[in-house]
């Protein structure tokens, strides 16, 4: 078993490190940025909005190996196949090298299952070979069932990734959304990788989803090309348990 600091330092190299706040400036993204270049451990990734891409870029720097993300159809998940694709074309050619891109989770709850395979494809057409994150706000769909055809129908349309959460709903990622979404991409037999966010806040709580993903994937799945945790404060967390605290 992983004592605090051995899974600290995996778990940093797994992070999305984010901002997604209306900031006034670029400050913060820049801020964001030297934490992720100060770190032990090089996170994945940085996660900002679209209009912050250039800046993240910049300071990140060509060879620091961190990706930059952004997000698309974001936080509201419309059922707006054509808009999307278009958000993830600009981001893509702003510099993001990963785009977050939330389902239309409403629609699917109405019966609307055509939407999001049409939403999700126009976004893998946009995004080339960049890797497609598809976030299904599992915290705000009503069942099991369509949990599971949300995620069915965002792999078959060409996810990278499926996310559980924006952050920004009531309910975010719980260990029983989690389940069923790795269990999904387990049983699709494609190279799907998972990604957990909203409400990851503690060194137990990366503990409990990557052993969740190691019952369900296996022991030897786990990288940052397949398994992210989206956090922000999760960071601090993480350092104080490589310093022992």
């Amino acid at each position: 078993m992983e004592d605090s600091r051995q899974l600290a330092t995996r778990a940093v190299g797994l992070l999305d490190l984010t901002r997604l706040e209306d900031d006034p400036d670029d400050v913060p993204v820049r801020r964001l940025c030297a934490r992720a270049l100060a770190a032990p451990v090089r996170p994945a990734a940085v996660c900002v909005y679209r209009r912050f891409v250039a800046t993240a870029r910049r300071a990140l720097g060509e060879d620091s190996g961190i990706r930059v993300a952004t997000v698309a159809n974001f936080p509201a998940g419309n059922a707006e196949p054509r808009l999307a694709g278009l958000e993830c074309e600009q981001a893509v050619a702003e510099g993001a090298d990963e785009v977050d891109v939330v389902f239309p989770w409403r629609a699917l709850r109405m019966g609307d299952e055509a939407v999001g395979a049409d939403l999700v494809t126009a976004c893998r057409d946009a995004c080339g070979p960049r890797p497609l994150k598809v976030i299904l706000e599992s915290g705000m769909i009503d069942s099991a069932h369509h949990l599971h055809r949300a995620a069915e129908i965002a792999i078959h349309a060409g996810a990278d990734f499926l996310k559980t959460s924006t952050g920004k709903v009531a309910v975010n990622a719980t260990p029983e959304a989690a389940g069923i979404m790795l269990e999904t991409i387990r049983d699709s037999g494609r190279p799907v990788g998972f990604k957990v966010s909203g409400g990851v806040r503690t060194l137990d709580d990366a503990r409990q989803y990557l052993r969740l993903a190691e019952q369900i994937m296996g022991p030897d799945w786990i990288s940052p090309d397949r398994f992210r945790i989206g956090a922000s404060g999760l960071l601090d967390v993480l350092l104080a348990a490589l310093e022992g605290q």
